[in-house]
Parts: structure tokens; sequence; C-alpha cells
């Protein structure tokens, strides 16, 4: 059996490879960018850890915009030393370590593996895991993932993340967008692009939101974990590049939900989708 690292190998390239080097390129883009506050962290008196499993084209992303934005974060690899070049580009308070050392720092783990690495990672991290905000950002794809990805599609894949991840306090996030558009579309002027979040924990989904604004997007929450099949791969939302109103109105939301319900009553889930767009985690 694959340990999580190993699966993770499957989809994450860092280091000196192409990919590190086009992220290395994204974070001193979004660095010099300027113009971002770090009001999200300066209020609070104890600012948010972060950790990354999977710091490819969108954990890879966010660690940048979270970096940005004044956050303390490690990033993992299976090979740790790969990602030094993009933590010394992303500044002092950006930290390499293992999957299991990044889901011990933070306090809030994102999760952005490819979706058949999930229940190996739910498995070999629980105990680092236990009791903290997860943020799942992975899709099953079929091709990719094999059968599995055409079970969590059929359950949805909130609930399906759910049974990989027992203990923790999880949000489906970061799902629907694209690593270009992530890259390309955080703070934009104008109506900011919406990234809609589902989760059963009231907290979990707060923090959730604070990350969404701290990266340059605006949170739609849309309900429980059962409801983000409503933006999985394939969904009318999918991908989309939509305002939080667009968003809102897309979805039927008439209002914010509060956390584990719904402003309206969810519709008939679709029938798991065939296909979608590549990949990006």
């Amino acid at each position: 059996m694959r340990t999580s690292a190993e699966a993770i190998k499957a989809g994450v390239k860092s280091g000196r490879s192409p990919r590190a080097m086009v992220l290395a390129a994204a974070a001193a883009a979004i660095l010099a960018a300027g113009g971002i506050s770090r009001a999200a962290v300066s209020h609070h008196s104890r600012p948010l850890k972060i950790g990354i499993i999977g710091t490819g084209r969108i954990g890879g992303t966010l660690a940048s915009l979270w970096a940005k934005a004044g956050y303390e974060l490690t990033i993992s690899s299976r090979h740790p030393e790969e990602l030094q070049s993009l933590a010394h580009a992303l500044g002092p308070k950006v930290h390499v370590g293992t999957p299991r050392e990044a889901a011990a720092f933070g306090d809030v783990v994102l999760i952005s593996v490819p979706y058949g690495a999930l229940p190996q990672v739910g498995r070999d991290l629980a105990p680092e895991l236990a009791g903290k905000i997860v943020l799942d950002t992975g899709n099953p794809y079929p091709q990719r993932d094999g059968a599995m990805a055409l079970e969590a599609r059929r359950k949805g894949t909130g609930v399906a993340s759910a049974q990989y991840l027992p203990g923790v306090r999880l949000v489906r996030a970061f799902n629907a967008i694209t690593a270009p558009n992530l890259a390309s579309q955080a703070h934009r002027s104008g109506e900011l692009v919406g990234i809609p979040l589902a989760g059963d924990d009231p907290r979990a989904l707060a923090v959730a939101e604070r990350l969404v604004r701290a990266a340059g997007f605006a949170p739609v929450v849309v309900g429980g974990l059962a409801r983000a099949r409503e933006f999985d791969v394939g969904t009318p939302v999918y991908v989309k590049l939509l305002t939080a109103r667009e968003l809102r109105e897309k979805l039927g939301l008439s209002r914010a939900p509060a956390a584990g319900g719904a402003a309206r009553q969810a519709p008939t889930p679709p029938p798991p989708p065939a296909a979608g767009p590549a990949p990006s985690n």
C-alpha cells in the first residue's frame, strides 16, 4: 500500500521541475502585485497558521496568496528540499516540511492532492488532522483516480471526502476554480470572483470565509457538506468565473445560508457527470 507521500507524488511535482519554476514565477508575480491588505490577519491577536498538503498548482497558488496576506505557512511535499526555492520566493513566514509536519503545524490545513490520494492521506495523517479545520480542494476524475472517483461523484464529493477524512472539521473550498484563474483573478477590480464553500461546522466555515477573502475572492456559503455536490465537477457553476452575486443566482440562493443549512430546499441532485475539464488537483 502506498504511503500518502507516495500517493501525492503522482500529482505534485516541485523543486527544480518545470511546475516548481512556474509556481515560483507565479509567487513572485503575486508578491510583486502589491495592494493586498494584511487586515485579514492583523486584527487577530494570534494569526492562523496554515499547513498545505500538496503544493501543486492550486496549493502553490494559495500559498502565494496567503503569504502575501501575511499568514505563516508550512508547505509540503514528499521531498521538502524541492520546495525551498518556492518558500524562499514567498518570504520568511513560509516554511517547508513533510505532509505530516504541515498537518501538525497548521491551525487550518489545506489538502490539495489528486483525489485518489485522499483516502491514504486520511489514514496516514489522522492523528495530526484530528479536530482541525481542513479545506479540501480535490476533485474526483475517473480517468486519473479510478473507480473511487465514480463513487465519490455518485455520493457527492462533500459526503465522500468526509468519509475519507473522519474526525476533521471539513470544508469543501477552491475546487471549482482553475489554477490560472486562481492566480490571475485574485483581488481583481470590481466585483470579486465568488468561491463556493460547503461545510457542516459553523466555525470552520467562518474561518474558510476569512481565508477566501484573504486570497482575494468572495466567499459564498452554499450549505452543508451534502450540498457541495452543487459545485462539483460538471455542474453549471464548476470552473465558471462568476461573481458572488452571480454564483448565488446560479445556485438559487436567496440569502447566505447558515452552516450546515440551506437558504432554500436543495434541488434534486444531478447524475454524476461523465467528464470535466482537465484536473487542477
